[in-house]
């Protein structure tokens, strides 16, 4: 059982920006685990921190919670044209994963938005909830990963279509989403390359959800293209980020070096992704039980 002074121990870490980043996602990830009205409330709080990488993975986790206390939340964020587009896409894209038909009309509203990024997720987000309305309210079945995805997993299984499905830039963006998760899904060196040669695609969003795929399967083969992306200043900065974080989650030695390499980057959020990255990747070659460790950590006796 938790505690509402544990949730608001673990939720001060959270909103307090002296407190190291590593330390704060750690906190997040924790209140996504525990959920709950007070999880939420202090999760909210933190929109209107300076870090832009933060608040993105604020929209993404109350998104995964999938608790509908969290939408008027998102839809503000969504709707607040002075927040960075990396973080009103994600709030598109958490309301679209929360899946109630509520928020379909605003969705709607945005998919026009003149920011193209906010406006495709919010494309996919509309696809997807009207895919689960044709559902019959039948959950979809569940998938390798633990993650609620813009688009269900296409049911080709075969490799090389599902490659050509995803690198037609032709073929509706919700169409090659799902053939991205399917590819995941499907795993081994063969997925991992195709999917790798998205990073090549034209859609920034597509790429950056290519990274966070990437991330998920954790297959070697993808390091150099993921190395490079991060590398490559004139890449979008949301792109480079989830590169970075994707590195971080592969936590092979061969990551090392393009992270620590984009310790000082110009770009904020790109610092503050490998940052985040190399304490993933300790977490991932280390004897730790579990990343989002925070309530763990409060309950450990004293030294």
């Amino acid at each position: 059982m938790v505690t509402e002074q544990e949730v608001e121990a673990i939720g001060q870490t959270l909103v307090d920006p002296q407190q190291p980043l590593q330390a704060r996602f750690r906190a997040l990830f924790t209140l996504r685990g525990l959920g709950g009205p007070g999880a939420i409330a202090w999760i909210s709080r933190a929109f209107s921190d300076d870090s832009v990488l933060l608040k993105h993975e604020l929209a993404y986790c109350l998104g995964q919670m999938q608790d509908r206390q969290a939408i008027p939340v998102l839809v503000d964020v969504l709707c607040d044209t002075h927040q960075e587009p990396m973080v009103r896409h994600e709030a598109g894209e958490a309301l679209g994963a929360i899946g109630d038909p509520e928020v379909l009309e605003i969705l709607k509203k945005y998919s026009t938005d003149p920011v193209v990024e906010v406006a495709e997720t919010c494309q996919l987000a509309v696809c997807r909830l009207e895919w689960l309305q044709q559902q019959s309210g039948e959950p979809a079945a569940a998938g390798p990963y633990l993650s609620v995805d813009p688009a269900p997993p296409a049911k080709e299984h075969d490799v090389g279509r599902l490659r050509e499905a995803l690198l037609d830039e032709a073929l509706p963006l919700f169409d090659r989403y799902r053939a991205m998760f399917a590819l995941r899904d499907a795993g081994g060196k063969e997925a991992a390359l195709a999917l790798a040669e998205g990073l090549r695609c034209g859609s920034a969003l597509f790429r950056h959800e290519i990274g966070y795929v990437l991330g998920q399967l954790q297959h070697e083969a993808a390091v150099p293209q993921l190395a490079a992306a991060l590398a490559q200043r004139t890449e979008s900065p949301m792109v480079r980020h989830e590169c970075a974080e994707a590195l971080g989650a592969i936590a092979r030695p061969t990551c090392l070096a393009a992270l620590r390499a984009h310790m000082a980057d110009p770009e904020r959020v790109v610092r503050e992704s490998c940052e985040v990255a190399l304490d993933m990747y300790e977490y991932e070659r280390g004897p730790a039980f579990q990343y989002a460790d925070r309530l763990e950590q409060l309950r450990l006796p004293p030294s």
